[in-house]
């Protein structure tokens, strides 16, 4: 059946990177329609669409609101027209207080006088907008005397050393460029979870890090008093840890922390220890995650961790005057056991673990676990250890890979011209479902986040996606171990409870945590491995 491409272009109309993802991941989800973009047309973006083969001979402008979608003829003037009415009910209503406000808030300037005239003591700036602009509307905010929360990617690293530069020299705070998560007075923003206050403080340059120990403090019991995310960069040479630095003075000086919490991919040496020196400056118990560095002793009233969810626990142990955990380091007996029965029926050619991955430091962490028991395995995001994964494995590359393979599809090689899959998931499951026709696959490994910004039921299509790859495995006389984790909470939109339950429907094995997944993947893959020898 030959496909259409329509598009629409809105002129002059803004809309922020998450609501754009959410928009297009929408018209994917309706019948007839192959592929869908929302964005910004930016130069950048439109180079996007002309990678996603989704290009279209037309002139606009940056400012150019555009929808684009590929299908069946009836089904994208459909969807062309559904987009147009979602856009329209996501406009804010007209404010109550009065016709002076009714205008479009087009500007910082505008924002901060209608917050002001409103009585609100805002003092931070949200900014989603293309990477092209993202560094001058962030230097306006800071100009302002507003902290910057700066969620835009593509920023350069030398416009982002001077825009913290220059917040250092105004006692301001820039989380980010590409901060994704914070939760700042009880506030979640980006892709956040639902978590109650409490005594202790995270800073991170890991946004879906900040998430699994931010979610396992509230499951476990616990609370957070602030989130800050520093973006990814944050603690490179070049950089030197400017908002960590900042950020940690922030929670030092705040009486409702009493306990700080730091998570990072690992620093270089000088920057790592600056960064210690000023933790341990701080007074307060101070407990160390920079995944993968090498270990290193530590000063007084710094606490290291050997994983996310350690992390979690040993701030809780300081937070409650609790012993202090061991490091987790075996895979949950329970797992175990029940992945017994689908190694027995697995077939000699069943060796490798696929990791598919929607946060990328989860794929980081699983990749970690793997390596610190010898099982060699390739990344398209690789860890220092592992080898780097060029090809895909979604079933259009053509034949079949063989060893482990650990995929973060948040990574801009899945998602150019289309959303990230905590948005859309479909990528995700589509790979997902062709691991079952796979003679070497053993075990598919995922994760699943929930919270603000992420699909509403993510475990939805997942669960098909794992039974149709199992369904498939089984066809040909093999059996899969399925084998994942929520990353949430019960008061997130999606319910974890919920989105367990689906999984666990598709014969699939929730772990706790993204380490205890991983682990219990290494133990399988160990014992696969020794059967075979």
């Amino acid at each position: 059946m030959t496909t259409d491409l329509r598009f629409k272009a809105f002129p002059n109309l803004y809309k922020d990177s998450v609501t754009l993802m959410q928009l297009g991941a929408a018209l994917r989800e309706r019948a007839g329609i192959e592929q869908a973009s929302c964005l910004m047309a930016t130069p950048a973006n439109l180079a996007q669409l002309l990678d996603a083969n989704l290009d279209v001979d037309a002139k606009f402008s940056p400012s150019d609101l555009l929808v684009v979608v590929r299908g069946e003829a009836a089904a994208c003037d459909a969807a062309i027209d559904a987009a147009e009415s979602m856009l329209k009910a996501a406009a804010p209503p007209p404010s109550a207080a009065g016709a002076a406000f009714n205008l479009p808030l087009t500007s910082l300037t505008l924002g901060a006088a209608h917050a002001a005239a409103q009585g609100a003591d805002a003092d931070l700036a949200l900014i989603s907008v293309p990477g092209d602009y993202a560094a001058a509307e962030a230097r306006k905010a800071l100009a302002l005397g507003l902290h910057v929360m700066l969620f835009s990617d593509n920023v350069s690293g030398a416009e982002e050393l001077s825009i913290k530069t220059f917040a250092r020299q105004q006692g301001l705070l820039v989380m980010g460029p590409d901060c994704g998560t914070a939760i700042v007075n009880g506030v979640p923003l980006g892709f956040a979870n639902i978590v109650r206050r409490g005594a202790i403080g995270l800073v991170a340059a890991s946004g879906t890090g900040l998430q699994e120990v931010t979610c396992r403090i509230h499951n476990r019991g616990g609370g957070v008093s602030q989130a800050l995310g520093t973006g990814g960069r944050d603690l490179k040479e070049e950089i030197g840890g400017i908002s960590m630095l900042h950020a940690l003075g922030m929670l030092a000086a705040d009486a409702r922390t009493q306990v700080i919490v730091l998570i990072s991919k690992p620093p270089s040496p000088a920057i790592a220890q600056k960064i210690e020196i000023a933790a341990a400056a701080t007074g307060k118990p101070v407990v160390v995650h920079f995944l993968g560095a090498t270990p290193r002793r530590l000063p007084k009233g710094l606490y290291a961790a050997e994983s996310l969810r350690h992390a979690a626990d040993v701030a809780l142990a300081l937070a409650q005057g609790e012993a202090l955990p061991g490091p987790f380091a075996t895979a949950p007996h329970a797992g175990v056991a029940a992945l017994e029965p689908h190694c027995a029926a697995m077939t000699a050619t069943q060796l490798a673990v696929r990791a598919l991955f929607t946060g990328g430091t989860f794929c980081y962490e699983a990749q970690l676990a793997f390596i610190a028991r010898r099982l060699a395995c390739r990344s398209n995001a690789p860890v220092q250890g592992a080898q780097r994964f060029d090809g895909h494995l979604d079933g259009h590359a053509g034949g079949h890979v063989g060893g482990h393979v650990f995929l973060d599809l948040g990574d801009d090689d899945y998602t150019r011209g289309r959303p990230h899959p905590m948005i859309d998931p479909s990528h995700r499951d589509a790979a997902v479902r062709a691991q079952g026709a796979d003679p070497n696959t053993a075990a598919i490994l995922f994760d699943v986040v929930l919270g603000f910004g992420a699909h509403m039921d993510p475990a939805r299509g997942l669960a098909q996606a794992l039974a149709d790859a199992q369904g498939e495995a089984r066809r040909q006389g093999r059996e899969l171990a399925l084998i994942g984790h929520v990353c949430g909470t019960a008061d997130d939109p999606q319910d974890k409870a919920d989105q367990v339950r689906q999984l666990e429907a598709a014969g699939a094995w929730v772990a706790d945590s993204n380490i205890s997944a991983a682990l219990l993947a290494a133990r399988l893959a160990v014992h696969l491995a020794a059967r075979r020898a």
